[in-house]
């Protein structure tokens, strides 16, 4: 074959392939488009010539929206790790020569995360990688999902009760779940309480169609016993501050908890489980070098978790989560993800 010509066919199946993955990650020829900074037509033909080379469709069309078909959905899985680790070349060999001089950081989680859990690492982040340009955004658990599916963040940070089949979630921090009341309150002092006695008193929760709600019912109705919500916030912030003024008791995740409010706090680990947090990522997703340096902030032993068999590190099935406290200086909300 003719060196040219080679080299022709090298970069069109490049091409062919990015817009293949951009369409499967949005879902939209026209925002694969945008991406890539072409013509909708562009991006069609490129697909269609991929699919004739493989001799079988990869998404189902329907108007203006696409569906990946199940050859589609293994083909994804074969060829993005392989496009983002070319896309991620320049970067992984500036790692690799002792240096994250810049780039970007995307990552998704919650409000609370972010306050409670996040804080203290993005600062040391920052100061260690100062050119890498961070953006934190602050969404719902769905939300924070379709970002990674999309590939518009390179991770997320939160708290997953079960990680849907393309997701791989690994937890890192463990919080105990406590009850919250005034400094007067008729329980405040106590080291243990029933969940009778917390069935008696009006309850403050965060939104309904958030987990923690559905935890909370969960939980009563196995006791068979009846509760009664007295108010509905946004934002564990808020609902500690109702609590200190004695409109009713909570029960939330110590994640919350600084040691600075005026309240009491109760355990519940007899009733309610432990609440894991941790890093969400799409399944063979490869990390950026700039998003490796954030996890291993987070965890030493993260790379363990996703690569079990990497030289040097904790096999998988032997890591916990660890408690994580405010203040608490790591080497290395509700923000469920759910």
């Amino acid at each position: 074959m003719d060196p040219n010509a080679r080299r022709f066919t090298t970069a069109n199946r490049l091409h062919q392939l990015r817009a293949f993955c951009h369409a499967a990650q949005t879902g939209s020829i026209s925002r694969a488009a945008e991406r890539l900074c072409v013509s909708q037509p562009s991006v069609s033909q490129l697909i269609k010539r991929l699919e004739t080379d493989l001799g079988t469709p990869l998404f189902d069309r329907c108007g203006p929206r696409i569906h990946l078909t199940e050859a589609g959905r293994v083909f994804l899985g074969t060829v993005l790790p392989v496009i983002e680790s070319v896309d991620n070349l320049p970067a992984t060999f500036r790692e690799r020569m002792g240096e994250v001089a810049a780039g970007a950081l995307d990552i998704a989680a919650g409000e609370s995360t972010i306050l409670y859990l996040l804080a203290d690492f993005v600062s040391r982040y920052l100061e260690c990688y100062p050119s890498v340009r961070l953006h934190l955004h602050n969404v719902t658990g769905r939300d924070g999902l379709s970002l990674l599916r999309a590939g518009d963040v390179d991770l997320a940070v939160g708290s997953l009760i079960e990680a849907p089949d393309d997701i791989t979630y690994v937890p890192i921090f463990t919080y105990d779940p406590m009850l919250i009341t005034s400094l007067d309150h008729a329980l405040a002092g106590r080291e243990r309480v029933t969940l009778e006695e917390v069935s008696r008193c009006g309850l403050i929760l965060p939104p309904r169609h958030l987990s923690t709600w559905h935890i909370v019912d969960l939980v009563f109705r196995k006791h068979g016993l009846s509760y009664r919500v007295i108010l509905e916030a946004g934002g564990w912030e808020v609902i500690k501050r109702f609590v200190e003024l004695g409109l009713g008791v909570s029960i939330v995740t110590s994640i919350c908890l600084t040691g600075g409010e005026r309240l009491a706090a109760i355990p519940l680990n007899d009733y309610f489980p432990q609440r894991s947090y941790g890093v969400v990522m799409r399944r063979h997703k490869q990390l950026t070098p700039q998003a490796r340096r954030f996890v291993e902030l987070l965890d030493p032993d993260f790379r363990a978790a996703v690569e079990p068999d990497a030289p040097g590190s904790t096999p998988a099935a032997l890591r916990v989560s660890r408690p994580h406290k405010p203040g608490t200086d790591f080497t290395g909300e509700d923000a469920a993800l759910s």
